[in-house]
């Protein structure tokens, strides 16, 4: 499966905003405390969204946008079980 996500690094407070709806479409957005430097940031990306869909680190890769704010993550897993979760962070 895939996830649209807008990040934004740097933030006071970590965690999912929700969806947010701009001209591309909706993103999940996705707060987290850590720089965009070296990587650090798309990596606690990766762990908070594996955190909340109850998978492993592992399962959550970039598939797009290493360097911008406007992400594509591919999560691994079973497609229904994800899209559930989804549906109660409100995505």
């Amino acid at each position: 499966m895939t996830i649209r996500v807008k990040a934004q690094p740097r933030a006071r407070r970590p965690g999912l905003r929700g969806v947010l709806h701009g001209a591309v479409g909706p993103r999940l957005g996705v707060a987290v405390t850590e720089a965009a430097e070296s990587g650090r940031a798309i990596r606690a990306i990766c762990a908070a969204l594996a955190a909340r869909l109850g998978v492993a680190r592992s399962a959550v890769s970039i598939a797009q946008g290493a360097t911008s704010r406007a992400k594509l993550l591919r999560v691994a897993g079973d497609p229904v079980l994800l899209a559930a979760r989804l549906q109660e962070l409100g995505a």
